[in-house]
């Protein structure tokens, strides 16, 4: 099988479902940037060491590649296939995740600066991915696209964890934290 297809020569592409849509279709670009996350978190697993974080970050990949499936998915047409469903259970995993990493971090006393170690600014690119994602799910609802609701509260979710990740990775490493100090 080639990988090329020449079916979007023209600015086409098809949903899941055989719907055509420009390929500057937001429910596109929604899914498109759900793929830079995924890759972005595959980035970060490269960098980090720690057994059980990889083991999630894996897991979460795998869940946006769930969401991936949902968006690249013509609505009409969805109930029909047979695309996997995110679980309440994935949302619990992270919360879990968030509260062990906060429990054995220092309380934040300012806002902080991405960097101090590159796995640390890594785990900050992929929260912003994260965090238009979010925003893309969000407009495609109000533009009266559909998007199932638990998607934006993954979404969510996972950018909170991505930035705890952040934190406990720069803690693993004893990098140090980068407090903003404001220009008065």
């Amino acid at each position: 099988m080639k990988i090329y297809t020449k079916t979007g020569d023209k600015g086409k592409t098809a949903l899941i479902g055989g719907t055509k849509v420009p390929k500057s279709h937001i429910r596109i670009e929604t899914y498109g940037t759900i793929d830079e996350l995924n890759s972005y978190i595959g980035l970060v697993n490269d960098y980090i060491t720690d057994e059980a974080t990889n083991t999630l970050l894996k897991e979460i990949q795998d869940r946006l590649f769930t969401i991936g499936s949902s968006l690249a998915c013509d609505p009409e047409k969805e109930p029909k296939l047979k695309i996997p469903d995110l679980k309440e259970e994935d949302l619990t995993a992270l919360e879990k995740a968030i509260d062990q990493m906060d429990a054995a971090l220092p309380p934040m006393k300012s806002f902080l600066l991405p960097g101090g170690h590159i796995a640390v600014s890594t785990a900050h690119v992929a929260r912003c991915v994260c965090r238009r994602a979010e925003r893309s799910c969000v407009r495609l609802q109000e533009e009266s696209l559909y998007v199932e609701p638990i998607v934006i509260r993954y979404l969510n979710r996972l950018s909170d964890y991505l930035f705890m990740l952040s934190r406990y990775t720069g803690h693993l490493l004893n990098a140090p934290e980068i407090p903003w100090k404001p220009r008065t």
